[in-house]
């Protein structure tokens, strides 16, 4: 997720909890969604896409935590 801001993403990661807890939360979410589009696990529709939805809300919200961080450190 947003490996273009891997440096910043490892300073959040251990700077601020919160962010740490949405990046841990996305990347099991975007485990979960590749082993149910890769026919390893199975989902119905309606939950892969509530999953698909929560995985995109927290991408969205650490996006907007890594650019005030950005801000912030004049970066």
């Amino acid at each position: 997720m947003l490996h273009e801001y891997r440096d910043i993403i490892s300073k959040l990661k251990v700077e601020n909890a919160h962010f740490a807890k949405i990046f841990e939360r996305h990347n099991e979410l975007d485990d979960i969604v590749t082993e149910v589009e890769e026919g390893r696990q199975h989902m119905d529709d309606l939950e892969l896409e509530k999953l698909k939805k929560e995985k995109l809300r927290l991408k969205d919200e650490a996006y907007r935590m890594i650019l005030d961080y950005k801000k912030e450190h004049n970066l």
